[in-house]
Order: C-alpha cells, then structure tokens, then sequence
C-alpha cells in the first residue's frame, strides 16, 4: 500500500532537510525563511492528504482486508500514524528540493517539459526512498529486527510483485500533483494561490495598502539598443534581481508591466523597520553587485527610479474568462503620479506626505521635503519626500 511503501521516507528526508529545518528554527523570524516554509508545507500537505485518499480507496476495494500478506503491510494504527509521518516528511524533502535547488534549473523550460523532466528525477528519486522505505514498514508489522530474514524475503516478493507497480504508479500520480501546483505557484503567485484556495478575496474588502510603483531608466532607448529577444532576456534577468529583496522586506508583487513592477505592502507589513524603504534599497544594493555581470551580458547596468504612497483600496478577485486578484483605489493613481515626478524633481526615490508620517513613526531613516505638488482630480496639493539617507 501506497502509504506503507513511503515509511522510512522520513529517516531519508530528515536528512534531506535537516539543515533547512535548523536554519529555520534559528532564524524563524526572518521573512525570506518563512517565505520558503510556507512554499514548502503545502507539498508535504499534498502528499499526505493524496496517501490517505488512496489507502481508503484501496482498503475499500479489498473490503479493509489485506489480501495480499506476502507481499502487502498490514495497516494498524501504529503504522498508519508512522506511515503518515513518513509521508508528509517525504513531500516536504520534495518540497525543500524543489524550491530551493531543482525548481531553479528549469526556469528557462516550457510547463511541460518542466513536468516531464523533474517526473523522471523524482521517480528515481522515490524509487530509492522506496526501495529503503518497505524493508521498516515490514519490520514494524512483524515485530522483528529490520536484519530478519522475514523481512528480506517479504521484501524480494515485493519487488517483482503488482503491489510495487501500483506503489510507483501512485508515487507517480502524487509527484504529478505536486509539481503541477508547483507550476501553477510559480506563474500565479504563491500568495495568490493561496487566496484563492483560501477564497480570502471572493468577497471584496477594504484594506490600507502601500504601493511602489517602479520603473526602469531610459528602457526605451535599451529596448532599441538591444533587441527585442535580448531585452526580453535582460527584463527577466533583471526582474530576477529583485525578487530576493521583495521577499525579505515582506513585498508582494503585484503586477509586471513590462519595465515597471508594482510591489504592495500590507500598511503594517510595509511601515515595520520601515520595509516598503529598505525593500528600495536592498533591490538597488543587489543590482549593484550584479553590475558586472550586466555589463558583460548586455554592455549596460539597469537602474531604476520609484514612487510610493500609502491609501485605502478595496480587494478582490476579478475576471470573467481569467480570475485575478485586483485592487483599485486612487491610491495607485497617485502613486503611478508620483514616481513619474522622480525625473521631475531628479531624485530616484519620492513618496507621499501621508506615507512619511506613517514611516516616522519608528527610528530608521529620516526624510526630506522635496515639494507640494497639485495632482490632476486632488482638491489638496500632495506633498513630497525623499529618503536623507546617508
């Protein structure tokens, strides 16, 4: 049985993930660690949620009788819980693989050919934790030492038995799902997905959000100088950048416009240590230390000016033909305002009045009045800031 087949996955995967789950819990406060913990559980959730629901397919098709002792475990309760243990900490070691380390060799590959390619590394991958896993299970249902010759010769009948194909097929179908939510958490967003799944946005609701709306230097004269397939590869190149920042300031990204990128904060997830700011500055830091690798790649380094501003907007999800999550408000109005008023004012970084009251609330970078401007449809002049940063 498929659950059975998995049990000492926990021993491999512990060890797969030891280090991840140490670091973890030293360091369970930072935002890019629980960014990757919460991309990770739901593979070990899929995994065990997927294992109950074929053991109680298979146990009502044998009418929850094993008729097959030689080579199937008998499931208790103590090998169910141990065996739903190994299950999960197997797709969490999937989990832990595939965000940090596989999912990245294949960026550049089609969804499909994706989904075909990591299928292949991870059967072979199952079939090792497999072949590993049945010899405890049968130990466990026999009472006996796992060096019984009981247990390897219950073992040997397994191999060339149907329960071992059925196994494979239903680790098959198990490492298909999980990598189709992959895929699927990739291209959407995993915080989306997740609202979705969760319906937190069905009903729309009103929420005070920060915005940063960020847009390349002179991308139009970059897009003529290098060509609409190189600009597009240093677009993403660029975009991937950026991405390291977003999470560990707590951003969420909301729309890429073509150069421009829309980041939002959650206002209390923006305001503490004054995140939405850093978030600017640790973008800028890492295109910095990349500068060489852009000017070699591409002959130029990219940069970028921004605008920010803090207001209420109402969320919701959205679409007829495609769902998505969207928020509208004036506060993205002004902001979009406000950061074309960066080469106006030549700064790279201005933001709102009523942003800069929220940020000074705490130590942490001091601001600058720069001007009071009148926006088109605003009754009140908006005043403008920029960070004094030393």
């Amino acid at each position: 049985m498929f659950i059975c087949s998995c049990t000492i996955g926990s021993i491999r995967a512990l060890s797969i993930t030891k280090s991840c789950y140490l670091y973890a819990m030293i360091n369970f406060g930072n935002p890019k660690t629980k960014y990757y913990l919460k991309r990770i559980l739901p593979f070990g959730i899929i995994w065990l949620v997927l294992s109950w629901f074929i053991l109680l397919i298979e146990s009502m098709a044998t009418d929850y009788e094993n008729k097959r002792p030689e080579t199937d475990i008998t499931v208790d309760w103590a090998i169910f819980l141990f065996a739903s243990f190994a299950v999960f900490m197997v797709g969490i070691a999937m989990g832990t693989v595939e965000v940090l380390w596989l999912g990245k060799q294949f960026k550049s590959k089609s969804f499909g050919r994706k989904i075909l390619y990591k299928m292949g590394f991870y059967l072979l991958f199952m079939l090792v934790i497999n072949c590993i896993t049945f010899p405890l299970a049968a130990s466990i249902e026999m009472g006996t030492s796992i060096l019984d010759s009981g247990v390897w010769g219950k073992f040997s009948l397994y191999m060339v038995s149907s329960t071992f194909l059925s196994t494979m097929v239903s680790l098959s179908f198990s490492i298909f799902v999980s990598l189709l939510y992959s895929g699927i958490s990739e291209h959407l967003g995993h915080e989306v997905l997740l609202n979705f799944f969760l319906g937190k946005y069905h009903h729309p609701k009103a929420e005070n959000r920060i915005f940063m709306f960020l847009d390349m230097k002179s991308s139009t004269s970059l897009a003529e100088q290098l060509g609409h397939q190189t600009y597009f590869q240093f677009l993403r190149d660029y975009y991937n950048q950026l991405s390291d920042a977003i999470i560990q300031y707590r951003g969420e990204v909301y729309q890429y416009v073509g150069d421009e990128i829309v980041i939002s904060w959650k206002k209390e997830d923006g305001v503490s240590r004054q995140n939405c700011i850093q978030c600017f500055y640790g973008m800028k830091s890492r295109l910095n230390k990349k500068s060489g690798y852009f000017e070699k790649k591409y002959g130029v380094v990219p940069s970028f000016r921004a605008g920010m501003h803090v207001g209420p907007v109402t969320t919701g999800e959205i679409g007829a033909l495609k769902k998505d999550i969207f928020f509208t408000g004036d506060v993205l109005n002004v902001t979009s305002r406000i950061q074309k008023l960066c080469k106006t004012y030549g700064e790279e970084l201005l933001l709102s009045g009523q942003l800069k009251e929220a940020l000074q609330q705490i130590d942490g970078i001091p601001f600058q009045f720069i001007a009071a401007v009148e926006l088109e449809g605003r009754l009140e002049p908006m005043t403008l800031f920029f960070p004094n940063r030393p």
